[in-house]
């Protein structure tokens, strides 16, 4: 309970109210200056925010408060339809339905629309918005358009299926357009054959009937695994083509000079990425300090390619780059960020050429903390191209002909340096969750040969740790210059999370304590507990589902998983537009020449590019997820009516996911076919439990299935339960019994029970039937939500 407070000390409602009413992002020194406090009065008002928020009534987000479930200032959004008045309305494109009814924004035009700002239904664009008063046509918000960003869909990713009185019909394969079949004439099918994959653009649409389309391109037959990741590329509409201006600007770019450099060509950096990588964008080299003040420390230096040199503020290049926002990775292709010019050739650290970069040399203390750190614009050449397994092998005894001259000078005083850094890693205790990432491997022919989960090294770790750093150390400097840029953040988890972690653990007998601020060591010492023991891996999932989302911001709120108060990523400009900026903004601060942050770029715009390349990893992370799941069910196809081993890795009111332990496939189980009785959704277990027998499901449980189904065009697999439920403590037996008695005894056939959430199984197991793939992968796509994206805590490569 919080002291009593003075007269003069606004109100709870008062805050409440100035919140509300606040158009934009504020914190408490707007509302400590709105109600004149000071001193004392400002820790009381912390303390009364905080109350605020674990109430639900107002949503805190680091530093910055605003009304809950309420869209920040600046917001990436789909325009949807016009009002009665002609108005267009947008809806934004990520949000979340526990925050309710997706708000409606109407968008104001003016007469004479700036450049690039006229819109139309179809079109996806970047908001600043207000709220308003719902009216008749409940918008919440109203806005004008910042920046158009993709033109209305004109053309669509099908598979067509001939009809045999000649032309046919265009299966979409994006799930937003189910149902939506297009008709294709005979004289517009191109000479496309059925179960092709084609790009269609539509010729004709009325508010009745069916569309027609033409194929303007045969893009292959889904029995080629190549065609498994255009569907992702189109369907999320990943720009693949350069323009014509940006090629240009990157034929015509000349290799970096001396001129306005430091020669560091004799400094040994070597690059260390994964086997098949196909450039090579940050190069270290580590040494020990000769500074008597610092004696058993080293001196760590990362030099990263030097693209702002050729992508400058306003180029085609530039405008390309931050269209695509970062590179996308999938087991066949990659769709770059910049053109192969740049990233695979000028801005590639290949060894034996000089090449321009960015370098950052950190002066690391004897307990691995960073002592100070100083940026050079360089001209550096590489001295060796290492992956991780052949650098460890090295470290390990067991050199080759490139690392064997290499481990005395290079190896061995860079994992000495590691070794010291870890020290201060570990102090630091950063969230360490432990789950595995698998990777799919592909034929020569481009089918899936296996999928496996890459071990990780020491030699991960090192570069991990460098990039890490270096990325502190631009943060850091950019803070100390007063000049705006883009952070890497990430949020502490929500009240309500914690309070389910919480109650999840309490089904454990696991005490989840927290005692003052929410830091990363409170679920370190959780994860701890179950190290080694059987339930290891469902802790560890339950713990990342509580975590928050990183994004890009222009304000500072810290990052949480890594436990850092600033960070900014600077270590990959060849494949994150975030980067570059972070580049650009460090040329412009340290005067080290072209190419620097245009006086132009704000916090209020870099605000608005940080929300539309949050929104392009977020695109980026799904089209990758769902590629893997297309490929892996296209790889399965063949495998009906097999048994897997796997683990239950979801739990719904639709059914269970199991994720495979062969494959990391994950598949659906609905909840009908789980047995003979009704199933409880038990929230706080993450588990289905049967209202009879008490047998339970749960997330984590290891479990034998069938695959009964696979949609290769949708990604999705069903599977049916052959393993018996584990039988739920007698208690929660009773407690369920108690809240169920309907459920056992049903007043009529049919009879849906009282009390609670209960959905009924079938009542005879029946033998696989091949089901229609739409259906189910329809209902897969409705459970979908359940699963959670990346690991905050353990970032790729810096």
């Amino acid at each position: 309970m919080s002291k009593k407070r003075d007269s003069s000390f606004p109100t709870r409602d008062a805050i409440v109210a100035f919140v509300r009413a606040y158009p934009g992002k504020i914190g408490t020194r707007e509302i400590a200056r709105e109600f004149g406090l000071k001193n004392a009065a400002r820790v009381e008002l912390k303390r009364m925010l905080r109350e605020l928020a674990d109430e639900g009534a107002i949503a805190k987000k680091g530093r910055s408060v605003r009304e809950p479930a309420a869209l920040p200032p600046t917001v990436l959004v789909d325009i949807t339809s016009r009002d009665a008045d002609g108005e267009l309305i947008a809806t934004p494109v990520e949000w979340d339905e526990a925050d309710g009814v997706v708000p409606k924004i109407r968008i104001h035009t003016p007469r004479r629309p700036l450049p690039g700002t006229a819109a139309g239904v179809g079109d996806r664009a970047l908001l600043r918005i207000e709220k308003i008063e719902n009216d008749g046509e409940l918008a919440s918000y109203q806005g004008r358009i910042v920046r158009v960003l993709e033109g209305a869909r004109t053309r669509l990713l099908g598979i067509y299926r001939a009809l045999p009185n000649g032309g046919g019909r265009l299966i979409p394969v994006d799930k937003k357009q189910a149902g939506r079949e297009l008709n294709i004439a005979a004289s517009d099918a191109n000479g496309a054959e059925d179960g092709d994959l084609v790009s269609v653009d539509l010729i004709r649409t009325r508010g009745y009937g069916l569309g027609s389309g033409k194929v303007k391109e045969r893009l292959g037959s889904l029995s080629s695994e190549k065609a498994v990741s255009l569907i992702a590329i189109h369907s999320h509409d990943i720009p693949q083509a350069f323009s014509r201006d940006a090629l240009k600007e990157a034929e015509a770019a000349q290799p970096a000079t001396l001129q306005g450099r430091e020669d560091w060509r004799d400094v040994p950096l070597v690059t260390i990425d994964p086997s098949d990588a196909k450039d090579h964008d940050d190069a270290v080299y580590a040494e020990i300090d000769s500074d008597p003040n610092n004696a058993g420390g080293y001196i760590v230096s990362v030099a990263i390619a030097d693209v702002a040199f050729y992508v400058r503020p306003g180029s085609a290049l530039d405008r390309d780059a931050l269209i695509r926002g970062n590179s996308v990775y999938f087991p066949d292709r990659v769709v770059p960020m910049l053109p192969e010019r740049i990233s695979n050739d000028l801005c590639s650290l290949v060894p034996g050429e000089p090449r321009g970069a960015l370098a950052v040399r950190m002066v690391i203390s004897v307990d691995g903390r960073k002592k100070s750190h100083t940026f050079h614009r360089i001209l550096m050449r590489s001295a060796a191209k290492l992956n991780y397994a052949q650098a460890q092998a090295a470290i390990d005894g067991h050199p080759d002909d490139t690392t064997g001259p290499l481990l005395e000078p290079i190896l061995k005083p860079l994992y000495a340096a590691y070794a010291q850094v870890k020290l201060a890693r570990d102090e630091r205790d950063p969230l360490d969750l432990d789950i595995p990432e698998r990777k799919i491997l592909l034929k020569k022919d481009g089918t899936v040969d296996r999928v496996i989960v890459p071990e990780r090294l020491d030699a991960h770790k090192l570069i991990e740790e460098f990039m890490i750093l270096a990325n502190v150390a631009a943060a850091e400097t950019l803070e100390k210059k007063g000049l705006p840029l883009i952070y890497r953040v990430h949020d502490e988890p929500s009240v309500e999370k914690v309070h389910n972690l919480q109650e999840f653990l309490k089904t454990l007998d696991m005490p989840f304590a927290k005692a003052g601020a929410l830091r990363p060591s409170v679920f370190n010492r959780v994860l701890s507990q179950v190290k080694g023991q059987d339930s290891e891996p469902l802790v560890n999932e339950v713990v990342l589902r509580s975590q928050a989302q990183a994004e890009y911001a222009a304000e500072n709120y810290g990052h949480f998983g890594l436990n850092l108060r600033r960070y900014a990523h600077f270590t990959s400009p060849i494949r994150r537009y975030a980067d570059l900026i972070v580049h650009r903004a460090l040329i412009r601060a340290l005067g080290l020449g072209e190419g620097a942050l245009p006086e132009t770029e704000t916090v209020e715009t870099l605000s608005e590019i940080s929300a539309q390349i949050s929104a392009t990893e977020r695109r980026a992370m799904k089209a990758e997820r769902e590629t893997s799941d297309r490929l892996i069910a296209h790889f399965l196809a063949d495998k009906i009516g097999m048994s897997f081993q796997g683990r239950i890795s979801g739990v719904t009111r639709a059914g269970l996911f199991v994720r495979l332990t062969e494959t990391g496939a994950d598949g659906l189980i609905p909840i009908r076919t789980l047995g003979t009785e009704y199933f409880n959704y038990d929230e706080a277990r993450h588990a289905l439990v049967g209202t009879r027998s008490g047998a339970m499901h749960r997330l984590g449980d290891v479990v034998d299935v069938r695959l009964v189904e696979a949609a290769p065009v949708a990604g999705a697999l069903r599977f049916e339960m052959l393993s018996e439920g584990s039988t739920a403590p007698r208690n929660r037996r009773r407690e369920h019994a108690r809240s169920n008695d309907a459920a056992d005894r049903p007043r009529h056939p049919g009879a849906k029970p009282s009390g609670a959430t209960t959905f009924k199984s079938s009542k005879k197991q029946k033998a696989p039937k091949k089901a229609k793939p739409g259906r189910n992968a329809r209902q897969a796509a409705k459970a979908d939500k359940a699963r959670s994206g990346g690991n905050p805590g353990k970032p790729k490569k810096g």
